[in-house]
């Protein structure tokens, strides 16, 4: 993976744990890369990412795909629901600052709320696109 992503993921993580309507609703600043052996819930993770290489003639430059994961198993749906609104909220068009790059936009692309096979697990799954250039 570019080191454009590493600071994207790193970037977003940052602002999600300090973003204080979240971490409200998590319970704390529970945003974890892995989550520890028995989280908490609720509790956000962050997911799989895609880099792929959109350079033009001027500069390199670089679109991700970032999916972030909401767990809950309160209140059935509608606590992983608000979650999601809560990352939306707090990533979309954000104005993060990334070590090395430039973020050139970041915007919200998909959402899917589901039940894990456990019947009790719900766990939303919300992806960002975003663009980036060297600094």
């Amino acid at each position: 993976m570019s080191t454009a992503a590493v600071a994207l993921r790193s970037a977003v993580h940052a602002a999600l744990s300090s973003d204080g309507a979240l971490v409200a609703l998590l319970g704390g600043a529970r945003v974890y890369d892995e989550p520890p052996r028995r989280p908490a819930f609720p509790y956000v993770t962050l997911g799989e990412a895609r880099a792929t290489d959109v350079s033009g003639d001027m500069a390199p430059t670089e679109e991700h795909q970032l999916t972030l994961y909401a767990w809950s198993r309160q209140g059935g749906h509608r606590e992983a629901h608000v979650i999601a609104g809560a990352l939306l909220q707090a990533l979309d068009d954000a104005a993060l600052t990334l070590a090395g790059h430039r973020l050139v936009n970041l915007r919200f692309s998909l959402a899917d709320v589901r039940r894990d096979a456990d019947g009790r697990t719900y766990h939303a799954l919300v992806r960002f696109r975003a663009v980036t250039e060297p600094a």
